[in-house]
């Protein structure tokens, strides 16, 4: 319960455990394990759409689709499990009525194609826009394909900056950051911002939040970069573009993910480039 960040939204939380949860629970003959952690997934993933709502200053009885829709998207598929707590919570009337949570298909959420990656990265090296954390942050993500959720705990444990070389701790090896993709990381370092203030004394975290001693929440971070490009989008795109180049099992030790996942992607991949080399033999 200490992970959610508004009083009020904790009464929340607890309300729903207590009459939807617990109240169902105790009708059952046995509460298998199965049960349990699938309440308990539950309960995480509302908590997680109340503390973004509360970073972006939204109240649950103020919440509209377009926040949902938001949320969402820039996450993710696990967040389609607060469809049922949205229920719930319009049912107490603890929200309003006919919001709704999109289900998720495999296979058909949007990808940044190439051409829009090298758009985005082109503007985030050689233009000042955005802040160099951002920066440093979408790097991560249109070069190496990498979740908000992961970039946001990362610790300065993680990450070595020396006058010849900068390296990020991604799976189990440190990925070398050649330069200009190098420059904002170096900048964060010089000028970690809120590390010089009381909330963040000694803090390792690199991407600090804006409470005291915890790092960046994932969705606000994808807010912030949501001006240039949608993240998940991006963060699809790369590993899509990623398991062209090389082996399954390289791309998932060292970027951090499950054989499975980049299996998955590869596999999109494949058909994809299929249907590139088709299409000429078709025509001709």
């Amino acid at each position: 319960m200490n992970r959610v960040s508004d009083p009020q939204n904790l009464d929340v939380i607890r309300r729903y455990i207590r009459w939807h949860h617990q109240r169902r629970m105790n009708l059952m003959d046995e509460v298998t394990r199965g049960t349990f952690l699938r309440a308990k997934q539950e309960v995480t993933v509302a908590i997680d759409l109340l503390n973004w709502l509360t970073n972006h200053g939204i109240k649950l009885p103020e919440l509209q689709q377009s926040h949902l829709d938001v949320w969402q998207a820039e996450g993710p598929t696990t967040r389609r499990i607060a469809e049922r707590f949205l229920k719930w919570a319009i049912k107490t009337k603890a929200a309003p009525a006919g919001l709704t949570i999109i289900p998720h298909r495999r296979g058909t959420s949007p990808r940044l194609p190439k051409a829009g990656q090298d758009q985005a990265l082109h503007h985030i090296i050689h233009t000042d826009e955005l802040e160099t954390r951002d920066r440093a942050a979408a790097i991560l993500i249109l070069v190496f394909g990498q979740q908000a959720e992961n970039i946001a705990r990362l610790t300065w444990d993680d990450v070595s900056v020396t006058d010849e070389l900068v390296t990020v701790q991604l799976g189990t090896l440190q990925i070398a950051l050649p330069d200009p993709l190098a420059q904002p990381w170096r900048e964060l370092a010089a000028n970690p911002g809120h590390e010089l203030t009381a909330a963040h004394p000694n803090t390792k975290w690199v991407f600090r939040g804006a409470s005291p001693g915890r790092h960046i929440h994932p969705g606000h971070l994808t807010t912030r970069l949501s001006k240039l490009f949608s993240t998940r989008a991006a963060r699809l795109g790369t590993l899509h573009e990623l398991t062209k180049l090389a082996p399954v099992a390289i791309i998932a030790e060292t970027l951090g993910y499950s054989p499975t996942t980049i299996e998955r992607h590869a596999t999109d991949s494949a058909a994809a480039y299929a249907q590139y080399i088709a299409a000429p033999r078709q025509a001709t």
